[in-house]
């Protein structure tokens, strides 16, 4: 039976890349698909492996090349991971590359952008809720569901709890993302709900970015003191705000450093970090 079609590769494969400009970092988050095709007819065909690169490897190769080319754009870089393909591995006749891009926005601070805070682009699903009864009082919040906003310097985590279970190395430099859901309960009528609205994620936002984390909790307790001291019209805030991880990729084996340059996205299994601030 003829062999009439043939391709393989790795789906994925995602990587999140920083590049530093001094106290200025571009972020660019990538969903790789890279697919090759060549003389591996004999892996299908004779259970001979001698001429296919492993898929591992071909993951190893994306990594390699975001470390090697942190600044690139990803059409740029696309282009430059086929080119490393061809180059390596000579029975490859043709590459196919898919880059999904998940787009960060830079924030801004004064009409002054901040150099290491995005926030997700699209984000955040505004909501309210209220509750009424007949004749009685009426209770409204306002909120926003999966709110995403990361900084990717200015976080550490130290001098936590160490046993026998413990596996995780302290930091004092760490991206530091969330997905936050967040509502406030309202005790006035503000003179406008959505400009007041997004006065409370702007003061979230400020705090968060440009003040040291020595932990989500530090960071959430400060950001709901300083939402009730900017909005009087709210009684308390809670926030919920599952940890959006990147692990830093060990490219040792590479013979490459990695200072906080390349990291694995991954949301799964996350931290879960919830607080409700109030007034006294």
């Amino acid at each position: 039976m003829p062999l009439i079609k043939k391709r393989y590769g790795k789906g994925r494969v995602r990587v999140m890349r920083i590049h530093r400009d001094g106290d200025r970092h571009e972020v660019s988050q990538l969903n790789i698909k890279a697919m090759l095709e060549g003389d591996f007819a004999r892996t299908y065909t004779n259970a001979d492996n001698s001429n296919t690169v492993s898929t591992d490897t071909i993951k190893n190769v994306v990594n390699v090349v975001a470390r090697e080319n942190t600044g690139l754009s990803p059409e740029e870089f696309c282009q430059v991971l086929a080119q490393k393909y061809f180059n390596t591995y000579p029975q490859v006749s043709s590459v196919s590359i898919t880059s999904h891009e998940t787009r960060w926005n830079r924030l801004s601070f004064g009409g002054k952008p901040h150099p290491h805070s995005f926030v997700l682009d699209g984000n955040g699903k505004p909501t309210v809720e209220l509750t009424a009864v007949r004749g009685g009082p009426l209770t409204l919040a306002s909120g926003v569901d999966g709110f995403a906003f990361m900084k990717s310097t200015q976080s550490g985590w130290e001098n936590y709890v160490k046993d026998r279970y413990t596996t995780l190395a302290e930091t004092h430099d760490r991206i530091c993302a969330t997905s936050m859901v967040a509502s406030w309960k309202w005790s006035g009528k503000p003179a406008s709900y959505p400009a007041t609205n997004a006065k409370i994620l702007d003061t979230l936002l400020e705090v968060f970015s440009t003040t040291y984390s020595w932990s989500v909790q530090d960071s959430l307790y400060r950001m709901g003191e300083a939402a009730l001291a900017a909005v009087p019209e709210i009684s308390e805030i809670s926030m919920a705000c599952p940890n959006m991880h990147f692990i830093p990729m060990n490219l040792s084996a590479f013979g490459l450093d990695n200072n906080n340059q390349v990291f694995l996205p991954t949301d799964e299994p996350h931290g879960q970090i919830e607080c409700t601030v109030g007034r006294g």
